[in-house]
């Protein structure tokens, strides 16, 4: 009953399965059916957070995957990544476990749907390519559109010219309406800016988010106690990331 249970429904928690069993008549420990669920490869994991897709979605996802499928290391390692994301002051992102077997993390009885752009303390944007990061900046007013390309104009060109970019680089962003605008597209033309298409939906195909990740690890463990520390602290951490974990964390 306790692997069928978890198998349906990953989200059981322990003591929930306590109870069921104890409504049938068995009583058990919560350590016994910790016990019982690794001795069928199932362990306590927190739920991946990804993007909730509609069929569209999918169908955009599969196009580009197959369109990129037999593309050269060469062309990616040409690319520049960029993404905003938003930092919690005490890392408060909640967590939900789940009970899965190795390698099942994506599955989505496993998984927790998401949204774009959740809740948080600052704001930054930041770019890198294979040879290491580029610019990181805090946003500190509303994100707009004007805003958006007044970011592009003072770092997007600075940090191709610091990571010593080939002329012909590429510039990957998602399809936020700050990017999709048109004076974005205009301005991203004039300044002769190759853009990479994007499907919708899909900040989980952005390897930037390993980066995030890696990012909002290191500033946890340093605790931060006020918006000017975290800010501070993330400017540090971000700059000591080397190019070689760029490149590596870029493409896990």
């Amino acid at each position: 009953m306790i692997t069928r249970t978890v198998s349906k429904n990953p989200r059981t928690t322990r003591g929930d399965l306590v109870n069921d069993l104890q409504r049938a008549g068995t009583k058990v420990t919560k350590a016994t059916i910790s016990n019982t669920l690794r001795r069928q490869r199932l362990k306590s994991c927190s739920a991946r957070r990804v993007p909730l897709l509609k069929p569209v979605h999918v169908q955009a996802r599969l196009k580009f995957a197959r369109e990129h499928l037999d593309d050269p290391e060469e062309d990616w390692e040409n690319v520049i990544w960029s993404d905003e994301t938003k930092i919690e002051l005490f890392g408060k992102n909640s967590t939900r476990r789940v009970w899965r077997r190795k390698n099942a993390e994506l599955h989505p009885k496993n998984t927790i749907p998401t949204v774009e752009h959740g809740g948080g303390n600052i704001m930054l944007w930041g770019c890198f390519s294979a040879k290491g990061p580029g610019r990181l900046i805090r946003v500190k007013e509303r994100m707009n559109g004007a805003i958006y390309r007044e970011i592009l104009s003072d770092n997007l060109l600075p940090s191709a010219r610091a990571l010593k970019m080939k002329r012909d680089w590429v510039f990957q962003h998602d399809n936020d309406p700050k990017h999709t605008a048109r004076a974005t597209k205009e301005w991203l033309r004039k300044k002769h800016f190759k853009v990479l298409e994007w499907p919708s939906q899909s900040p989980d195909l952005n390897p930037i988010e390993n980066l995030w990740r890696e990012l909002k690890v290191h500033v946890a463990q340093r605790q931060p106690q006020n918006i000017t520390a975290l800010e501070e602290i993330c400017m540090e951490e971000w700059a000591k990331i080397p190019a070689t974990d760029v490149f590596l964390l870029s493409f896990l």
